[in-house]
């Protein structure tokens, strides 16, 4: 039987693969013509629009030009012993997309970042991890920092994941309420009652000075990741009704 064969534009026409990949394919050896004509003009049997059409699977399915080389090699068997096996990893990623997105989502409903768990199955620190880092980078060679450090020490991981939870509703609760009082000066009475619980929450680790006290509300207003996580709380001008109440407390408490 004579045997068929296909031009560069027909092959063109019944796979999609561009004239310039094709030609790459024949320059580094993946793909090459069955037949070249003394005119230059390359030809390609069934045999080789059928290795095209693995080579442009292969390719779909993520794998890197190199392998996919290697990968031509083999036996049918064996390529698809590496198939079930690169499944497995398109799966994987499937679950991380899929979390992604479910975390995308939170953020922009208004879920804080240090909320987020991005980063759980990553090499990278999960956000409360870096803020961290950060503080430790910062006050480490304080004495209120190593306070805090030896008294979250003396608790079981559990433990620790327990209260940081219980620090982080209750410091919701009293934003949400100092929120409500928005209206109110900063020196109120009612304002200057929910800075003191706010104290007393950041004092379940560490005792706060004036000097510590002043530098969280300095952050606050500074540091823009707080901006996101503030906004759930009241309008855009929270974050200074709030310095404002700190300061106002700090310097009633150093009189």
């Amino acid at each position: 039987m004579k045997t068929l064969y296909l031009t560069v534009k027909d092959i063109i026409q019944i796979t999609g693969i561009t004239k310039r990949a094709l030609h790459y394919y024949d320059k580094t050896d993946l793909l090459k013509p069955s037949k070249v004509e003394d005119n230059g003009y390359r030809y390609y049997d069934q045999e080789a629009l059928g290795n095209l059409q693995m080579i442009l699977l292969f390719k779909e399915m993520n794998f890197s030009l190199k392998d996919i080389a290697a990968m031509m090699q083999l036996s049918k068997e064996e390529q698809k012993d590496i198939l079930r096996e690169h499944r497995s990893t398109l799966v994987q990623r499937k679950q991380k997309l899929e979390t992604i997105i479910d975390q995308l989502d939170e953020y922009v409903d208004g879920t804080d970042i240090s909320h987020l768990h991005l980063f759980d199955d990553s090499s990278i620190l999960s956000i409360q991890e870096q803020y961290e880092s950060e503080a430790k980078f910062i006050y480490g060679d304080t004495e209120k920092y190593r306070e805090f450090e030896a008294n979250v020490s003396q608790l079981s991981a559990e433990e620790q994941e327990q209260a940081y939870q219980q620090f982080s509703v209750n410091m919701e609760q009293v934003f949400r309420e100092l929120a409500k009082h928005q209206d109110l000066s900063p020196a109120s009475g009612e304002v200057q009652v929910l800075v003191h619980e706010w104290k007393s929450c950041l004092e379940q680790f560490m005792v706060c000075d004036a000097e510590i006290l002043r530098c969280i509300a300095e952050a606050y207003t500074t540091d823009r990741r707080y901006a996101g996580y503030f906004d759930q709380f009241g309008d855009e001008g929270f974050l200074r009704f709030l310095y404002q109440a700190i300061m106002v407390y700090v310097e009633g408490g150093e009189k």
